[in-house]
């Protein structure tokens, strides 16, 4: 668990009228489980590991292999986090040596085609956004060079 995360589980009362709803109440309160869902599930490698388990079940070596920069430790500790919020199952073969493979649950389903439709609206916006990088750093830059 990350540092910061509360460990007991809260119901945030308040945060699902979003009308009159103050939109960063969320992000204030380290005890809503809003806040703990979002934190997982836009994690970086949460959304790798789903990507990858689309439509398919894959060996903890396999995707250690697929996600570039990843540690073991790391792999380990979303594959739990996940398993433990019903986005992934875990099977274990009772082979020897033991054979584990993971896949996405229902649910886990669900939240990949919301990471698609973010995928989707990047790659559609990718240009306008290299643009508006490109400006921002020329007036960094000329902004740097005036001090």
């Amino acid at each position: 668990m990350e540092e910061g995360t509360s460990k007991s589980p809260s119901n945030c009362a308040g945060t699902v009228d979003y009308g009159d709803a103050d939109p960063f109440q969320w992000d204030t309160r380290e005890d809503c489980q809003v806040r703990q869902i979002l934190d997982r599930v836009a994690d970086k490698w949460s959304l790798l590991v789903i990507a990858l388990l689309e439509h398919r079940r894959l060996r903890f070596t396999e995707l250690r292999r697929e996600i570039d920069g990843i540690s073991q430790r790391m792999l380990t500790v979303t594959l739990r986090s996940l398993e433990r919020d019903g986005l992934v199952k875990r099977t274990v073969h009772p082979v020897v040596p033991p054979r584990v493979e993971y896949e996405l649950t229902p649910l886990g389903g669900t939240l990949h085609a919301t990471i698609q439709s973010l995928v989707k609206w990047t790659e559609v916006h990718q240009g306008e956004i290299a643009v508006a990088r490109a400006a921002y750093d020329v007036r960094e830059a000329d902004a740097a060079s005036l001090h």
